[in-house]
């Protein structure tokens, strides 16, 4: 088992607990009281953390809120991985996959360089896309299956020759790839 999943098992455990704070932080939505602060996004994410970090078991960074604010993005996204107590699950949710050169970097970058415990991936290039992230065996690997947005219909949902939809295709590629139990889906 992954270093990742005893991590979450044991919060879960202690907690009794399931929850997943989503820090998908966008400046143009949070509360105006956080301007005052040098950096009102991590100003935001602190105060949030500091609210939840007793009773989460787990903190989903979307990184395209940070990486779309360049260097003072990233450095928010840094210093709130640095806020996030040690014994909580942090994930990536990145959806990243390219060609195996590209997706080593992106698993560097996520699991070395970022310490995430976890990184959400897109499954449609296929296992060679995803085998540096499934590489890192004390970390999770979080594949898109079925999401919840209107436009999941236009492949997820879509039948394949043997009657079945294409998420239940992923779902069982998921089985296979994942080892050490660090595979999950994102369903909804």
């Amino acid at each position: 088992m992954s270093a990742a999943r005893q991590k979450a098992n044991k919060r879960i455990s202690s907690l009794k607990s399931l929850l997943c704070v989503g820090l998908d932080s966008d400046p143009d939505k949070i509360p105006e009281v956080f301007f005052r602060a040098p950096d009102p996004v991590f100003a935001f994410n602190r105060s949030v953390i500091r609210a939840t970090g007793g009773v989460a078991v787990a903190y989903k960074i979307n990184t395209a809120f940070y990486e779309a604010r360049g260097i003072p993005g990233l450095l928010d996204m840094e210093k709130t991985l640095e806020e996030i107590p040690a014994e909580c699950l942090t994930i990536a949710d990145a959806k990243r996959a390219d060609i195996g050169n590209t997706s080593r970097k992106y698993a560097q970058a996520f699991f070395e360089h970022w310490s995430f415990d976890a990184v959400t991936v897109a499954p449609y290039m296929g296992f060679d896309s995803l085998e540096p992230f499934f590489s890192y065996s004390g970390k999770l690997v979080f594949v898109l299956c079925l999401t919840s947005n209107e436009g999941s219909r236009d492949f997820e949902e879509q039948r394949l020759e043997n009657g079945r939809p294409l998420y239940e295709s992923v779902l069982e590629k998921v089985t296979l790839w994942g080892k050490d139990g660090n595979a999950g889906v994102v369903v909804g």
